[in-house]
């Protein structure tokens, strides 16, 4: 059995596929050296359920949607549907609608993975996927262990208790030594409730704690994934590269502004010399993700695994969570990270190179903190309208929009400027 009652991602994915290949409780529980009621709770408690229909059919959980003989009951004259059995809308019009609900999700293995119907089945999936189900409960486990474990009928007895002595001068020390049978708390648990504001009285009424220096928070580079560059180094781009020649790459960095403002995230696409730049309040990997969360949502699927099959990036703490660039909600793969090596910043020589473009406008030293992303977009505009000598004196936008398409490039919001109105000095913002 292994040490930690926790399951780890690892195990997740192995019931995962497991699940897909139509495996038993008892045969995953086997591979994992779990119990099979662990590898039943968790599916169950870790489940998601989706109406995503069927190939060329939306969601319908009505018990009558195959035999349906109703037409246009929305009242909708661009509605295309000639029955209303393949219409989304159809259930909140229907009159004679009766929900129904797959029998299956209620015994083994309560999740549609490797359902045989899947194909033309039209109810609420149940789904079980690795990644999500991680999500899922790392987010309990963050949320059971804030916040403080005692119900309101308790903070009210404590109050009613602890805010008249506090009011007679005594400190919290001498309250809690002397009333241990009733207050049955420790100090620090009583002085995070006052802290909290959930007691009468205040940090204020606290004569001693007043006088305390507030302590210097320490900022700590938090890595998402420790292992997060196992298989994305910079010899793995290489050998990528060398089976998949005509891949378009794309080049990521940081612009740092003053230490501790807010900062520029550079994307650079190196077939055009095409570069985006996205401001964000904080150097945060969450604040990358969120970025490339946007950017899905804005090309669809199709689009952004066009632009960015391939991201090469640095070894910052803002780009170690490769796997929400990787894969999408779904567990669907859209692109694929790799790292430059420590300290070789020259590996991904195309984008430090048009940074210095960025530093013409944007010098080293100075603060982001009172732009906006207009101001950024507008210098961005600039840039990617300044003529290369290398792209036979054409701009990255005209290359760009020749690679990729108009669409692309005006859902970019990229807008050329005339060659004469070019600015790349601090002037411009």
């Amino acid at each position: 059995m292994p040490k930690s009652k926790h399951l780890t991602l690892d195990e997740r994915f192995t019931i995962q596929h497991m699940l897909d290949a139509k495996s038993s409780f008892k045969a995953i529980a086997r591979i994992l050296d779990r119990d099979c009621t662990t590898i039943s709770k968790e599916i169950r408690a870790r489940r998601f359920f989706k109406k995503m229909g069927s190939h060329g059919r939306p969601f319908n959980n009505c018990s009558n949607s195959f035999d349906c003989q109703h037409s246009n009951l929305c009242d909708n004259p661009r509605c295309t549907k000639t029955s209303c059995r393949f219409c989304k809308l159809c259930l909140n019009y229907c009159p004679d609608y009766k929900q129904v609900f797959c029998e299956k999700l209620t015994k083994s293995p309560y999740v549609c993975n490797a359902c045989e119907d899947h194909q033309r089945c039209t109810l609420e999936r149940s789904l079980y996927k690795a990644r999500s189900a991680d999500i899922s409960y790392r987010e309990i486990l963050s949320d059971s262990r804030s916040g403080f474990n005692v119900t309101e009928e308790e903070i009210l007895r404590l109050d009613a208790y602890i805010s008249p002595l506090v009011k007679r001068g005594q400190s919290i020390h001498h309250i809690c030594h002397n009333n241990r049978d009733v207050i049955m708390h420790s100090e620090k648990t009583i002085y995070n409730l006052i802290e909290a504001n959930l007691f009468y009285v205040r940090n204020i009424d606290l004569p001693r704690k007043v006088r305390y220096r507030p302590r210097k928070n320490i900022t700590k580079s938090f890595k998402v994934d420790r292992s997060c560059r196992i298989g994305r180094t910079y010899e793995d781009y290489l050998a990528y590269i060398a089976e998949n020649p005509d891949t378009p790459i794309v080049q990521m960095d940081s612009v740092i502004g003053a230490k501790g403002g807010k900062t520029i995230l550079t994307i650079h696409f190196t077939n055009s010399n095409f570069m985006l730049a996205f401001l964000r309040d904080n150097n945060t990997a969450r604040s990358v993700t969120d970025i490339f969360f946007d950017l899905y949502l804005l090309l669809t699927p199709d689009g952004f695994s066009k632009l960015f099959p391939v991201i090469l990036t640095d070894n910052g703490s803002e780009f170690s969570n490769p796997n929400a660039i990787e894969f999408d909600e779904q567990d669907n793969r859209r692109s694929k990270v790799f790292y430059c090596d420590p300290g070789a910043p020259y590996q991904k020589g195309s984008v430090e190179v048009n940074h210095e473009l960025i530093r013409r406008i944007l010098p080293k030293g100075r603060s982001f903190n009172n732009l906006t992303q207009q101001d950024i977009n507008l210098m961005m505009n600039h840039i990617n309208s300044y003529g290369r000598e290398k792209l036979n004196n054409r701009t990255p936008i005209q290359l760009f929009s020749l690679l990729y398409g108009e669409e692309a490039t005006n859902r970019l919001g990229t807008e050329l400027i005339p060659a004469n109105e070019i600015l790349l000095s601090p002037n411009l913002i």
